[in-house]
């Protein structure tokens, strides 16, 4: 029973990629590099930038000088530091959210043409070859924009944290 609620949802993937073709592969990798990122985004604002940021406030406290043009070159580049890490894989992760549905267009005309090929070799619209080359459109178009949608949200919050956070770490850094 266990084994075969577990096998769902990997049978239901594979129908997918065999009714979709091709693109849906590409869509189901861009999904899984887009969902390594936002776990790996998670991981570092939950467990690495709060030590990050603890080990440079203390470097920074522990400074005699706060006030010279120097301390404060030394306070922006911190922060800089801080705010690179937060922001590292954020264009990456922007780049995937439009790609996913662009795949998906890529494989619905691909489905399209094979419609119009196979009406144009058998000389008439059969609604059957019809219907499959239009479901393998649909497939992927469906297939892409899930991807991009379920991504949306993850990218604009993870830019929106660092941003934040960025100017929660400016105000610890007194001068």
């Amino acid at each position: 029973m266990l084994l075969e609620s577990l096998a769902t949802p990997i049978r239901a993937v594979s129908e997918l990629v065999a009714d979709g073709g091709e693109f849906v592969v590409f869509i189901f990798l861009c999904g899984a590099i887009l969902w390594t990122l936002i776990l790996e985004r998670l991981w570092y604002f939950w467990r690495v930038l709060p030590a990050e940021a603890k080990q440079l406030l203390e470097r920074w406290q522990a400074r005699p000088d706060h006030h010279s043009w120097t301390a404060r070159q030394i306070r922006m580049s911190m922060i800089s530091r801080l705010n690179a890490g937060m922001t590292g894989s954020l264009p990456l992760m922007r780049a995937l959210v439009p790609l996913a549905p662009l795949l998906g267009l890529i494989g619905t005309v691909s489905g399209m043409l094979e419609v119009f090929d196979s009406m144009a070799l058998r000389g008439s619209a059969d609604a059957r070859t019809m219907a499959s080359g239009v479901s393998k459109a649909m497939i992927c178009t469906m297939t892409g924009l899930a991807v991009s949608i379920t991504g949306l949200y993850p990218a604009f919050y993870f830019q929106a944290r660092a941003k934040r956070e960025s100017e929660l770490l400016a105000d610890h850094f007194t001068l």
